[in-house]
């Protein structure tokens, strides 16, 4: 059973850093690629970064690009995103997801890709 735990979530003021971890644990990841999402209170969940497990290929969206980096430590079996420079937009409950990498329909910046998802953790930068 897949499961995928995140955790350092907090409080932050505006220009300042978080780093979220997410430990996934019940499989082999190496044709996955595993994925950030983001859900502020009445607004859509958005894609902010991913990263391939085997080739460590990242994507970013635009709104998090040079501020968010995505990485992943094949060892711990956890990936990472460390958010520099926030701002109170990124304030939202940040969640890991897990899909297979080579899918026909659906590419890493769609929820559709991912199969498994964590609980989430919030972050809520001050301004």
């Amino acid at each position: 059973q897949v499961q995928l735990v995140e955790s350092g979530g907090g409080l932050v003021q505006a220009g300042g850093s978080l780093r979220l971890s997410c430990a996934a644990s019940g499989r082999t990841f190496s044709n996955y690629v595993l994925g950030w999402f983001r859900q502020a209170p009445g607004r859509e969940r958005e894609f902010a970064a991913a990263i391939s497990w085997s080739s460590g290929r990242t994507y970013y969206s635009d709104s998090v690009k040079g501020r968010f980096t995505i990485s992943r430590d094949n060892g711990k079996n956890t990936v990472y995103l460390q958010m520099n420079s926030l701002k109170p937009e990124d304030t939202a409950v940040y969640s890991c997801a897990a899909g297979r990498e080579f899918n026909a329909r659906y590419g890493p910046t769609e929820d559709l890709l991912y199969a498994y998802w964590g609980q989430g953790t919030q972050v809520t930068v001050s301004s």
